[in-house]
Protein backbone atom coordinates (compact mmCIF):
# COMPACT_ATOMS: atom_id res chain seq x y z
CA UNK A 1 0.00 0.00 0.00
CA UNK A 2 1.41 3.18 -1.39
CA UNK A 3 1.27 6.76 1.48
CA UNK A 4 2.69 7.93 4.22
CA UNK A 5 5.26 5.69 6.38
CA UNK A 6 4.33 3.97 9.28
CA UNK A 7 6.36 5.53 12.18
CA UNK A 8 5.93 2.70 14.21
CA UNK A 9 6.51 0.11 11.85
CA UNK A 10 9.02 1.62 9.08
CA UNK A 11 9.20 -0.34 5.95
CA UNK A 12 12.38 -2.69 5.59
CA UNK A 13 14.90 -3.00 2.81
CA UNK A 14 17.94 -4.89 2.37
CA UNK A 15 20.92 -4.95 4.15
CA UNK A 16 23.35 -4.09 1.29
CA UNK A 17 20.46 -1.94 -0.92
CA UNK A 18 21.78 1.55 -0.41
CA UNK A 19 19.02 2.87 -2.38
CA UNK A 20 16.25 1.87 -1.41
CA UNK A 21 17.43 2.49 2.23
CA UNK A 22 17.82 6.10 0.98
CA UNK A 23 14.83 6.57 -0.05
CA UNK A 24 12.94 5.14 2.91
CA UNK A 25 14.77 8.11 5.11
CA UNK A 26 13.80 11.02 2.40
CA UNK A 27 10.35 9.55 2.28
CA UNK A 28 10.16 9.84 6.27
CA UNK A 29 11.63 12.87 6.39
CA UNK A 30 9.11 14.34 4.14
CA UNK A 31 6.86 12.88 6.07
CA UNK A 32 7.90 14.26 9.67
CA UNK A 33 8.32 17.82 7.53
CA UNK A 34 4.72 17.55 7.12
CA UNK A 35 3.70 17.64 10.31
CA UNK A 36 5.84 20.99 11.22
CA UNK A 37 5.46 24.31 10.19
CA UNK A 38 8.03 25.28 6.97
CA UNK A 39 9.55 28.56 7.33
CA UNK A 40 11.44 30.00 4.10
CA UNK A 41 14.24 32.28 6.03
CA UNK A 42 14.93 35.12 3.87
CA UNK A 43 18.25 36.78 5.01
CA UNK A 44 20.75 38.92 3.27
CA UNK A 45 22.41 39.78 6.07
CA UNK A 46 23.28 35.73 6.88
CA UNK A 47 27.63 34.74 8.27
CA UNK A 48 29.70 32.94 5.42
CA UNK A 49 32.58 31.68 5.31
CA UNK A 50 34.03 35.02 3.78
CA UNK A 51 32.51 37.66 6.28
CA UNK A 52 31.72 34.90 9.54
CA UNK A 53 29.89 37.91 11.57
CA UNK A 54 27.86 39.48 9.05
CA UNK A 55 24.30 39.29 10.48
CA UNK A 56 25.76 36.91 13.47
CA UNK A 57 22.14 38.38 15.12
CA UNK A 58 19.89 36.61 12.61
CA UNK A 59 21.78 33.66 12.36
CA UNK A 60 21.37 33.09 16.02
CA UNK A 61 17.87 33.50 16.14
CA UNK A 62 17.02 31.37 13.38
CA UNK A 63 18.65 29.09 14.62
CA UNK A 64 17.16 28.97 17.87
CA UNK A 65 13.59 28.88 15.48
CA UNK A 66 15.35 26.03 13.69
CA UNK A 67 16.06 24.04 16.65
CA UNK A 68 12.10 24.48 17.67
CA UNK A 69 10.00 20.81 17.55
CA UNK A 70 7.60 21.61 15.20
CA UNK A 71 9.82 23.77 12.46
CA UNK A 72 11.27 22.30 9.45
CA UNK A 73 13.71 25.21 7.71
CA UNK A 74 15.69 26.64 4.95
CA UNK A 75 17.48 29.47 4.44
CA UNK A 76 18.24 31.52 1.26
CA UNK A 77 20.81 34.03 1.92
CA UNK A 78 21.11 36.16 -1.60
CA UNK A 79 24.44 37.72 -2.37
CA UNK A 80 24.36 40.57 -4.20
CA UNK A 81 27.07 40.91 -7.48
CA UNK A 82 27.44 42.52 -10.35
CA UNK A 83 26.84 41.75 -13.72
CA UNK A 84 29.32 40.21 -16.15
CA UNK A 85 33.59 40.38 -15.20
CA UNK A 86 32.73 43.33 -13.00
CA UNK A 87 32.00 39.65 -10.15
CA UNK A 88 35.69 39.09 -10.34
CA UNK A 89 36.54 42.37 -9.17
CA UNK A 90 38.51 41.77 -6.19
CA UNK A 91 35.67 43.69 -3.70
CA UNK A 92 33.17 40.82 -5.18
CA UNK A 93 35.36 37.93 -6.09
CA UNK A 94 35.17 35.93 -2.37
CA UNK A 95 31.80 36.50 -2.14
CA UNK A 96 31.26 35.02 -6.07
CA UNK A 97 32.85 31.71 -4.90
CA UNK A 98 30.35 30.88 -2.04
CA UNK A 99 28.77 27.81 -2.91
CA UNK A 100 25.10 28.01 -3.91
CA UNK A 101 24.06 25.19 -1.37
CA UNK A 102 25.90 24.21 1.84
CA UNK A 103 25.19 23.35 5.02
CA UNK A 104 25.89 26.07 7.54
CA UNK A 105 26.10 24.80 11.48
CA UNK A 106 23.63 22.59 10.62
CA UNK A 107 21.37 25.08 8.97
CA UNK A 108 20.51 24.17 5.05
CA UNK A 109 21.89 27.62 3.34
CA UNK A 110 20.87 28.78 -0.28
CA UNK A 111 23.44 31.24 -1.49
CA UNK A 112 21.64 32.57 -4.47
CA UNK A 113 22.91 35.73 -6.30
CA UNK A 114 21.45 38.48 -8.14
CA UNK A 115 22.45 41.53 -9.44
CA UNK A 116 23.40 44.50 -8.21
CA UNK A 117 24.46 47.60 -10.35
CA UNK A 118 27.50 49.68 -9.07
CA UNK A 119 27.13 53.69 -8.67
CA UNK A 120 23.49 53.09 -8.91
CA UNK A 121 22.42 52.91 -5.57
CA UNK A 122 19.62 50.66 -4.12
CA UNK A 123 16.77 51.85 -5.52
CA UNK A 124 16.21 48.67 -7.70
CA UNK A 125 17.86 46.20 -5.49
CA UNK A 126 14.45 44.74 -4.31
CA UNK A 127 13.04 44.44 -7.58
CA UNK A 128 16.01 42.72 -8.78
CA UNK A 129 16.51 40.37 -6.14
CA UNK A 130 13.18 39.17 -6.14
CA UNK A 131 13.39 38.65 -9.90
CA UNK A 132 16.56 36.51 -9.17
CA UNK A 133 15.04 34.30 -6.51
CA UNK A 134 11.85 33.51 -7.77
CA UNK A 135 12.63 30.55 -9.49
CA UNK A 136 15.51 29.81 -7.11
CA UNK A 137 12.24 29.54 -4.16
CA UNK A 138 10.61 27.12 -7.03
CA UNK A 139 12.75 24.89 -6.77
CA UNK A 140 12.98 24.81 -3.44
CA UNK A 141 9.46 24.28 -2.84
CA UNK A 142 9.39 21.11 -4.97
CA UNK A 143 10.91 19.63 -2.35
CA UNK A 144 10.53 21.85 0.73
CA UNK A 145 6.72 23.12 0.73
CA UNK A 146 7.25 25.77 2.96
CA UNK A 147 4.58 27.84 4.72
CA UNK A 148 5.47 31.30 5.09
CA UNK A 149 8.62 33.33 4.30
CA UNK A 150 10.60 35.49 6.91
CA UNK A 151 12.47 38.05 5.71
CA UNK A 152 15.09 39.55 8.33
CA UNK A 153 15.65 43.18 7.11
CA UNK A 154 13.58 45.33 5.71
CA UNK A 155 15.83 46.50 2.34
CA UNK A 156 15.98 44.69 0.53
CA UNK A 157 14.46 41.95 1.67
CA UNK A 158 11.08 43.22 2.51
CA UNK A 159 9.62 44.20 -0.62
CA UNK A 160 11.43 41.33 -2.86
CA UNK A 161 10.00 39.01 -0.07
CA UNK A 162 6.63 40.34 -0.81
CA UNK A 163 6.85 40.42 -4.57
CA UNK A 164 7.76 36.40 -4.22
CA UNK A 165 4.84 36.22 -1.67
CA UNK A 166 2.26 36.74 -4.37
CA UNK A 167 3.75 34.81 -6.88
CA UNK A 168 3.95 31.73 -4.56
CA UNK A 169 0.57 32.19 -2.81
CA UNK A 170 2.82 32.26 0.53
CA UNK A 171 2.20 34.70 3.52
CA UNK A 172 5.21 37.03 4.38
CA UNK A 173 6.46 38.51 7.66
CA UNK A 174 8.99 40.83 7.24
CA UNK A 175 10.82 42.08 10.56
CA UNK A 176 12.54 45.36 11.34
CA UNK A 177 15.65 45.88 13.44
CA UNK A 178 16.72 50.06 12.85
CA UNK A 179 18.86 50.75 10.65
CA UNK A 180 16.80 49.02 7.56
CA UNK A 181 13.60 51.71 8.43
CA UNK A 182 16.27 54.95 9.68
CA UNK A 183 18.37 55.12 7.19
CA UNK A 184 16.40 54.69 3.89
CA UNK A 185 13.15 57.08 5.36
CA UNK A 186 15.11 60.05 3.78
CA UNK A 187 15.50 58.35 0.32
CA UNK A 188 11.61 58.66 -1.38
CA UNK A 189 12.07 56.03 -3.89
CA UNK A 190 13.16 53.49 -1.14
CA UNK A 191 10.36 55.01 1.79
CA UNK A 192 7.97 54.18 -0.45
CA UNK A 193 8.69 50.60 -1.29
CA UNK A 194 9.16 50.04 2.12
CA UNK A 195 5.65 51.40 3.45
CA UNK A 196 4.21 49.63 1.13
CA UNK A 197 5.54 46.26 1.70
CA UNK A 198 5.12 47.02 4.90
CA UNK A 199 0.90 47.28 4.11
CA UNK A 200 0.96 44.23 1.96
CA UNK A 201 2.77 42.40 3.82
CA UNK A 202 0.76 39.46 6.46
CA UNK A 203 2.86 40.11 9.60
CA UNK A 204 5.37 42.95 10.70
CA UNK A 205 8.16 42.60 13.87
CA UNK A 206 10.01 45.54 15.42
CA UNK A 207 12.79 44.52 17.80
CA UNK A 208 11.67 47.19 20.33
CA UNK A 209 8.35 49.16 20.90
CA UNK A 210 10.13 52.19 20.29
CA UNK A 211 10.84 51.23 16.73
CA UNK A 212 7.24 50.06 16.30
CA UNK A 213 5.51 53.79 17.13
CA UNK A 214 8.53 54.97 14.37
CA UNK A 215 7.07 52.23 12.15
CA UNK A 216 3.65 53.62 12.43
CA UNK A 217 4.36 57.39 12.19
CA UNK A 218 5.85 56.98 8.74
CA UNK A 219 2.35 54.82 7.53
CA UNK A 220 3.00 51.29 8.66
CA UNK A 221 -0.11 49.59 9.86
CA UNK A 222 -0.10 49.15 13.66
CA UNK A 223 -2.36 46.19 14.14
CA UNK A 224 0.03 44.05 12.23
CA UNK A 225 3.29 44.71 13.92
CA UNK A 226 4.43 42.82 16.93
CA UNK A 227 7.32 43.72 19.28
CA UNK A 228 9.67 41.09 19.57
CA UNK A 229 13.15 41.54 21.38
CA UNK A 230 16.18 40.13 20.78
CA UNK A 231 17.58 37.54 22.76
CA UNK A 232 21.02 37.03 24.23
CA UNK A 233 22.43 33.66 25.38
CA UNK A 234 22.58 34.03 29.28
CA UNK A 235 25.50 30.91 29.30
CA UNK A 236 28.02 32.62 26.94
CA UNK A 237 27.53 35.94 27.99
CA UNK A 238 28.25 35.68 31.79
CA UNK A 239 29.81 38.34 34.52
CA UNK A 240 33.81 37.66 35.05
CA UNK A 241 34.50 35.80 37.87
CA UNK A 242 37.97 38.36 38.78
CA UNK A 243 37.20 41.79 36.58
CA UNK A 244 40.69 42.82 37.28
CA UNK A 245 42.62 40.00 36.21
CA UNK A 246 40.40 39.63 33.01
CA UNK A 247 41.75 43.25 32.59
CA UNK A 248 44.92 42.42 33.64
CA UNK A 249 45.20 39.78 30.75
CA UNK A 250 44.22 42.11 27.94
CA UNK A 251 47.02 44.46 29.46
CA UNK A 252 44.66 46.84 31.23
CA UNK A 253 45.06 48.95 34.43
CA UNK A 254 42.71 50.85 35.40
CA UNK A 255 38.55 51.84 34.10
CA UNK A 256 38.17 50.03 31.11
CA UNK A 257 35.75 51.04 28.94
CA UNK A 258 34.22 49.04 25.81
CA UNK A 259 32.52 50.32 22.45
CA UNK A 260 31.10 48.02 19.89
CA UNK A 261 30.00 48.85 16.12
CA UNK A 262 31.10 49.49 12.36
CA UNK A 263 33.70 52.21 11.97
CA UNK A 264 30.98 54.40 10.80
CA UNK A 265 29.24 57.68 11.66
CA UNK A 266 26.38 56.63 12.74
CA UNK A 267 27.35 55.00 15.80
CA UNK A 268 29.50 57.88 16.95
CA UNK A 269 32.73 56.97 18.35
CA UNK A 270 34.05 59.90 17.47
CA UNK A 271 31.94 60.84 20.34
CA UNK A 272 32.90 58.41 22.79
CA UNK A 273 37.22 59.58 21.78
CA UNK A 274 35.82 63.28 22.84
CA UNK A 275 34.92 62.03 26.42
CA UNK A 276 37.17 59.58 26.73
CA UNK A 277 39.71 62.75 26.60
CA UNK A 278 38.09 64.16 30.01
CA UNK A 279 38.60 60.68 31.66
CA UNK A 280 42.38 60.28 31.86
CA UNK A 281 42.57 57.18 34.46
CA UNK A 282 40.25 55.01 31.58
CA UNK A 283 41.09 52.76 28.40
CA UNK A 284 38.92 52.68 25.91
CA UNK A 285 39.01 49.73 23.44
CA UNK A 286 36.69 50.00 20.29
CA UNK A 287 35.50 46.43 18.18
CA UNK A 288 34.79 46.64 14.69
CA UNK A 289 35.74 47.30 11.71
CA UNK A 290 34.76 50.62 9.19
CA UNK A 291 35.20 52.90 6.48
CA UNK A 292 35.92 55.77 9.63
CA UNK A 293 39.25 53.75 10.52
CA UNK A 294 41.40 55.98 9.22
CA UNK A 295 40.04 59.03 10.39
CA UNK A 296 39.81 57.99 14.02
CA UNK A 297 43.03 56.56 13.52
CA UNK A 298 44.49 60.08 13.11
CA UNK A 299 42.66 62.03 15.99
CA UNK A 300 43.87 59.16 18.43
CA UNK A 301 47.41 60.00 17.09
CA UNK A 302 46.80 63.71 17.07
CA UNK A 303 45.65 64.06 20.24
CA UNK A 304 48.06 61.71 22.32
CA UNK A 305 45.75 59.18 22.79
CA UNK A 306 47.22 55.86 21.13
CA UNK A 307 48.54 54.15 24.84
CA UNK A 308 44.07 54.85 26.20
CA UNK A 309 42.60 53.93 22.82
CA UNK A 310 42.61 51.00 21.16
CA UNK A 311 41.24 49.96 17.78
CA UNK A 312 40.48 46.16 17.93
CA UNK A 313 39.12 45.55 14.24
CA UNK A 314 36.45 42.69 13.39
CA UNK A 315 36.18 40.66 16.20
CA UNK A 316 34.61 37.05 15.64
CA UNK A 317 31.65 36.58 18.06
CA UNK A 318 33.17 33.86 20.24
CA UNK A 319 35.45 36.41 21.24
CA UNK A 320 33.05 39.18 22.97
CA UNK A 321 31.96 37.32 25.64
CA UNK A 322 35.39 37.68 27.78
CA UNK A 323 36.10 41.13 26.20
CA UNK A 324 32.53 42.48 27.07
CA UNK A 325 32.92 40.63 30.90
CA UNK A 326 36.13 42.09 31.23
CA UNK A 327 34.59 45.99 30.92
CA UNK A 328 33.86 48.28 33.49
CA UNK A 329 31.12 49.36 31.50
CA UNK A 330 29.97 49.65 27.54
CA UNK A 331 29.41 53.04 26.25
CA UNK A 332 27.82 53.52 22.74
CA UNK A 333 27.20 56.66 21.11
CA UNK A 334 24.74 55.16 18.01
CA UNK A 335 22.75 58.24 16.33
CA UNK A 336 19.74 55.37 15.70
CA UNK A 337 18.93 51.97 16.76
CA UNK A 338 16.14 49.32 17.11
CA UNK A 339 17.57 47.40 20.05
CA UNK A 340 21.13 46.94 19.92
CA UNK A 341 21.86 43.15 20.49
CA UNK A 342 25.59 44.76 21.92
CA UNK A 343 23.38 46.54 25.01
CA UNK A 344 21.83 43.26 26.11
CA UNK A 345 24.71 41.26 26.04
CA UNK A 346 26.67 43.76 28.19
CA UNK A 347 23.95 43.14 31.02
CA UNK A 348 24.06 39.57 30.94
CA UNK A 349 27.92 39.46 31.26
CA UNK A 350 27.12 41.85 34.56
CA UNK A 351 28.46 45.00 32.49
CA UNK A 352 26.66 48.21 32.87
CA UNK A 353 25.96 50.58 29.33
CA UNK A 354 26.25 54.75 29.15
CA UNK A 355 24.25 54.77 25.89
CA UNK A 356 22.31 57.55 24.18
CA UNK A 357 18.60 57.82 24.73
CA UNK A 358 17.37 56.25 20.94
CA UNK A 359 15.68 53.49 19.70
CA UNK A 360 14.80 50.82 22.71
CA UNK A 361 17.35 52.53 24.84
CA UNK A 362 14.58 52.90 27.91
CA UNK A 363 13.22 49.77 27.19
CA UNK A 364 16.80 48.13 27.92
CA UNK A 365 17.70 50.79 30.34
CA UNK A 366 14.95 51.05 32.97
CA UNK A 367 16.75 51.94 35.86
CA UNK A 368 19.21 53.26 37.19
CA UNK A 369 21.48 50.20 38.49
CA UNK A 370 22.48 48.87 35.77
CA UNK A 371 23.16 52.07 33.11
CA UNK A 372 22.76 55.88 32.05
CA UNK A 373 20.96 57.40 29.05
CA UNK A 374 22.79 60.04 28.26
CA UNK A 375 22.59 62.93 25.46
CA UNK A 376 24.95 62.50 22.50
CA UNK A 377 27.61 64.79 23.65
CA UNK A 378 30.74 63.81 24.64
CA UNK A 379 30.20 66.05 28.16
CA UNK A 380 27.14 64.27 29.02
CA UNK A 381 28.73 60.79 28.16
CA UNK A 382 31.76 61.53 30.13
CA UNK A 383 29.45 62.35 32.91
CA UNK A 384 27.73 59.18 32.86
CA UNK A 385 30.70 57.48 32.84
CA UNK A 386 32.45 59.23 36.03
CA UNK A 387 28.96 58.34 37.60
CA UNK A 388 29.26 54.88 36.85
CA UNK A 389 32.96 54.20 38.02
CA UNK A 390 32.20 56.55 41.29
CA UNK A 391 29.04 53.93 42.45
CA UNK A 392 29.58 50.37 40.24
CA UNK A 393 26.68 48.73 39.60
CA UNK A 394 26.84 45.39 41.25
CA UNK A 395 27.08 42.68 38.40
CA UNK A 396 24.44 40.06 39.89
CA UNK A 397 22.05 43.29 39.65
CA UNK A 398 23.04 43.96 36.17
CA UNK A 399 22.98 40.34 34.82
CA UNK A 400 19.14 40.10 36.16
CA UNK A 401 17.95 42.94 33.83
CA UNK A 402 18.84 40.55 31.07
CA UNK A 403 16.88 37.76 31.53
CA UNK A 404 13.65 39.58 30.09
CA UNK A 405 15.66 38.78 26.87
CA UNK A 406 16.39 35.03 26.43
CA UNK A 407 16.51 32.91 23.09
CA UNK A 408 13.79 30.54 24.10
CA UNK A 409 11.27 33.51 24.28
CA UNK A 410 12.22 34.46 21.20
CA UNK A 411 11.78 31.70 19.41
CA UNK A 412 8.60 31.08 21.17
CA UNK A 413 7.25 34.55 20.15
CA UNK A 414 8.59 33.94 16.50
CA UNK A 415 7.53 30.56 16.05
CA UNK A 416 3.66 31.91 17.48
CA UNK A 417 3.72 34.88 15.25
CA UNK A 418 4.46 32.85 11.51
CA UNK A 419 2.54 29.61 12.54
CA UNK A 420 -0.39 32.45 12.94
CA UNK A 421 0.13 33.89 9.77
CA UNK A 422 0.58 30.38 7.80
CA UNK A 423 -2.87 29.64 10.06
CA UNK A 424 -4.71 32.87 8.67
CA UNK A 425 -3.79 32.25 5.06
CA UNK A 426 -5.19 28.94 5.06
CA UNK A 427 -8.50 29.97 6.54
Amino acid sequence: MRGRPDASNPPCSPVHDVTPQLAVEKRSQAWEESRMLRVLTLASLFPSAVRPVFGVFVERQTLGLAAHRDVALRVVNPIGLPPGPLKRHVHYRAQAALPARETWKGLEVHRPAFPVIPRMGERFAARLMARALLPVLQTIRKEFPFDVIDAEFFWPDGPAAVRLGRALGVPVSIKARGSDIHQRMHQPAMRSAIVAAARAADGLLAVSGALKADMVAIGMPAEKIRVHYTGVDMDRFRPATDRAAAKAALGVQGPLLLSVGALIALKGHDLVLDAIRELPEATLMIAGEGPHRPALEARIAAEGLGERVRLLGAQPHEAMPALIAAADMMVLASAAEGLANAWVESLASGTPIVIPDVGGAREVVDRPEIGRLVAREPAAIARGIRELLAAPPLQDVVRASAERFTWAANSAALYEHLAGLAAGRGA
